[in-house]
């Protein structure tokens, strides 16, 4: 008996078109990577195409909810898409970035392949995104953001605490902490969330313009959401427990 062909569906072409979306963030990461490896390399160029690659992360989630790919697109895995180019533009390039730059202590480079390693078992975990409750395990490996404030310390005050920071934030990547999943935070928080992510963006693409040595009140203030940020998360994450 032969089979009979799929009728074309405007719902089928929209569900592939969001997983195409979800591919074309190689892009961004293939020119990045090209620019780590140029002899010249300009990280603030870098640090764009992880921008537009962290765009392209940000809407395509909530596109596969709101047209449904699991079910109109099952043949594509979007989920195992999404996890490998969050790893390369989260994790792996910033990264690498850092220890090209020598970013890190004399010495102590190589030391980013352990943060690089932490990453992989972050993400492989099998409770890594709690959608239900909207939470991340440990901290998210938000190596990109991370990169260019190491850049920044590193050039105004010292490499060790840059050292200091990335060591820190390796172990609490593999640790049973929960950091808030922005794209599914409470709906009287999420404008909140999501309003205060694009302006920090935007404040970082300013502290790029002096970038590696902007003012140091400009950087301060930019840290001012990611401090809010992670607040917030310890206290939704206990405020669940103490519903429960």
């Amino acid at each position: 008996m032969a089979i009979e062909p799929k009728r074309f569906s405007i719902k089928r072409v929209l569900a592939y078109s969001v997983h195409l979306l979800t591919v074309s963030g190689i892009v961004p990461a293939a020119l990045a990577v090209m620019q780590i490896a140029s002899p010249d390399c300009d990280p603030r160029l870098v640090f764009l195409w992880l921008l537009l690659a962290t765009l392209i992360d940000a809407i395509d989630g909530p596109l596969a909810r709101k047209f449904d790919v699991k079910h109109h697109a099952p043949a594509i895995d979007g989920r195992t898409i999404d996890d490998l180019l969050d790893y390369l533009t989260f994790a792996f390039i910033p990264l690498l970035l850092i220890w090209r730059m020598d970013w890190m202590p004399p010495g102590w480079s190589w030391t980013v392949i352990v943060a690089m390693g932490a990453s992989l078992i972050g993400f492989a975990h099998s409770e890594a995104k709690d959608e239900t409750h909207g939470f991340f395990r440990g901290f998210p490996s938000y190596w990109n953001a991370f990169a260019l404030y190491a850049g920044i310390l590193s050039t105004l005050l010292s490499p060790w605490l840059t050292a200091a920071l990335l060591w820190v934030l390796t172990v609490l990547t593999v640790s049973p902490v929960r950091v808030l999943y922005p794209n599914l935070a409470p709906a009287r928080w999420k404008p909140i969330v999501l309003t205060g992510a694009l302006i920090w963006a935007g404040s970082m693409l300013y502290l790029l313009y002096d970038f590696p040595r902007p003012s140091l009140w400009a950087v301060g203030i930019s840290l001012l959401y990611p401090l809010f940020y992670a607040l917030l998360s310890f206290y939704l994450w206990h405020d669940r427990d103490v519903q429960q």
